[in-house]
């Protein structure tokens, strides 16, 4: 489309400010939204229907913004959503924050009631963005639609620059209905928003000498590298120093599954050797990473020995939680970029610096990982959860999009599969939300409709997202949805177990629906396996069938994810399996 400006003889197009809207999507480079239409929003639905922005009808709003962070995780593109006033608006509440939490770009376009209404308790009223100002990165009400073209462009650019987040535009009724010129926007006017790119050259050349000079060092990288697209940059520098390297949750694939410096993901339910070489390192070179809780277990005695450099594009996360010895407030890709070249310069001279530190560094990491592997569980009699992901793993090949939901499954996903390229692992990670899996998997395979795309879900997140079955036919996604039932809320009932004398309060989950039947329902196809002999045959089944899947694979009940650090617990202060029997002497 060419860029119009506007003068005084040439105002733009006149349209109305539905069509406007359409326009100013198209102009972001839109080409999918995942919605549900209700009353107000209807000047826009009507504006759709022959428009060629394609739109995905979910079933439930809050879907709509677990499949927009679908399509956006897997993608790097921005996602939309798009939910009608009122009760639509809200149930896109919780896909926002945890979009939020995980700093993925999603812009979500509400209906609101008309503007003069606004305040009166009118039908399907709600103050749509006084409830979403701290559940966004940034949001809007649109009261003119002369602003429109500005605000939209501004949301797309907010969401995606920087630190990437969900922004919510909010649009009156006669917003959509009103008449205005419109005129392509490409300019960005947002004094209160500073991004900084590129770091600091002298800091960057002291983190340089900083990683020749240590003895133990641990790359600590996250979710920041993803979303630069810095995993080249990442993998080279890691390759520069030979050190060993880790991989929060939310930043699994940054480093490749199989690369020799991989050790694994860390924190509370991370490898052994992963947590003893953060506790014992004596340098923590920490890129795109928020110190999360769940990685630091108990932050007082997390890396006591290390000084720590911490790479990120968000000054506020800098000393937040771990004090920095030597900050860096750039983007990760600019930041590594920079590095990498100074790295290679110093070298020759500081290269051969800590040689015969570094090789007993790397023998104490191997032999962690000889002490205590991550490595899947076998039986003759039951499925295992973990043979049922490492079947996952054999098949995937490292190449193959996995959305998980929440809970045990989701973490042996992250301990046992292998992810050889970024944005192929998705999940939610720092809010935590079941119901995520299935919408997601449906975002990321409508994306990537060649993907081989699988949502392992457990039995109770799962059961928060059946409606989006017909979704799937729908469009014919052909995701693989893969259902680990143990017949429990299995983290719960993990923590109850160990930490409330096992009183199971709540946590049994009955009458699971039969997966054929269910399956049927929706008209595909689906299957129960009770059996290890049965797993890698129906696992083949599955990916052989055109379209989508539901396997649900019964699995041990009482098995718990191992390693675990519990609640206030320090990270080398591991469980590193079930509490033994005691021995009753005579």
């Amino acid at each position: 489309m060419n860029k119009v400006t506007a003068t005084q003889s040439n105002p733009g197009v006149l349209m109305n400010g539905s069509k406007m809207l359409l326009e100013c999507l198209v102009q972001e480079g839109v080409e999918v939204i995942f919605g549900y239409p209700g009353g107000v929003t209807l000047p826009f639905y009507d504006a759709l229907y022959d428009h060629p922005i394609r739109h995905v009808l979910v079933r439930h709003e809050q879907n709509a913004a677990f499949a927009a962070q679908g399509y956006a995780r897997s993608t790097g593109k921005v996602g939309v959503c798009c939910a009608t006033s009122g009760p639509g608006a809200t149930n896109l509440v919780t896909g926002l924050v945890d979009a939020m939490m995980d700093s993925i770009p999603v812009v979500a376009l509400t209906g609101q009631v008309t503007s003069k209404l606004i305040g009166s308790d009118a039908f399907q009223e709600a103050d749509t963005f006084g409830i979403t100002r701290s559940a966004t990165k940034h949001n809007f009400l649109v009261k003119n639609l002369a602003d429109l073209p500005q605000i939209i462009h501004e949301a797309f650019y907010i969401a995606g620059s920087g630190r990437p987040g969900p922004v919510l535009v909010d649009i009156p009724k006669d917003i959509f209905q009103g008449h205005h010129h419109y005129t392509p926007v490409t300019s960005i006017h947002l004094p209160g928003y500073k991004l900084y790119t590129e770091g600091h050259a002298g800091q960057i050349r002291r983190a340089a000498q900083m990683m020749w000079e240590a003895e133990k060092p641990m790359v600590y990288a996250g979710g920041g590298i993803i979303h630069a697209d810095a995993s080249s940059e990442l993998r080279e520098m890691v390759e520069i120093i030979d050190a060993p390297a880790v991989n929060t949750l939310m930043g699994i694939g940054a480093m490749p599954g199989t690369h020799p410096n991989y050790i694994s993901m860390p924190g509370m339910h991370g490898s052994y050797a992963a947590n003893m070489g953060m506790y014992d390192c004596d340098l923590l070179i920490a890129l795109g990473v928020r110190f999360d809780d769940r990685v630091t277990g108990r932050l007082a005695a997390f890396a006591p020995h290390a000084k720590v450099i911490h790479v990120d594009i968000d000054p506020s996360e800098i000393s937040k939680n771990r004090t920095a010895d030597l900050p860096i407030v750039g983007d990760a890709k600019r930041v590594l970029e920079k590095l990498n070249k100074v790295l290679i310069e110093l070298k020759p001279e500081m290269g051969e610096l800590k040689t015969a530190e570094r090789a007993a560094w790397w023998r104490q990491i191997h032999a962690w990982k000889a002490e205590h592997p991550l490595e899947p569980s076998f039986s003759v009699d039951e499925i295992k959860p973990q043979h049922l992901i490492s079947e996952i793993d054999k098949i995937s090949g490292g190449k193959a999009i996995v959305c998980t939901d929440v809970g045990q499954h989701q973490m042996w996903s992250a301990q046992l599969i292998r992810f050889n390229s970024p944005r192929l692992w998705i999940n939610s990670g720092g809010l935590g939300s079941m119901g995520f899996g299935v919408p997601s998997a449906l975002g990321a395979q409508y994306a990537n409709p060649e993907q081989l795309v699988f949502a392992i879900c457990g039995d109770g997140g799962f059961q928060m997202s059946i409606p989006e079955l017909a979704t799937l036919v729908n469009y014919g996604l052909p995701v693989k949805i893969i259902v680990m039932n143990n017949g429990y809320l299995g983290m719960v009932r993990l923590w109850q177990e160990l930490f409330y004398n096992n009183r199971l309060s709540q946590v049994t989950l009955d009458n699971f629906p039969d997966a054929n039947k269910l399956a049927g329902a929706y008209g595909f196809k689906g299957k129960t396996i009770f059996r290890p002999e049965e797993l890698r045959a129906a696992l083949d089944e599955a990916i052989a069938e055109p379209g989508p899947y539901l396997l649900n694979v019964m699995v041990t009940p009482n098995e718990n994810v191992y390693p675990m650090v519990p609640a206030g617990g320090a990270i080398n202060e591991m469980v590193l399996g079930p509490p033994q029997p005691v021995a009753v002497g005579d």
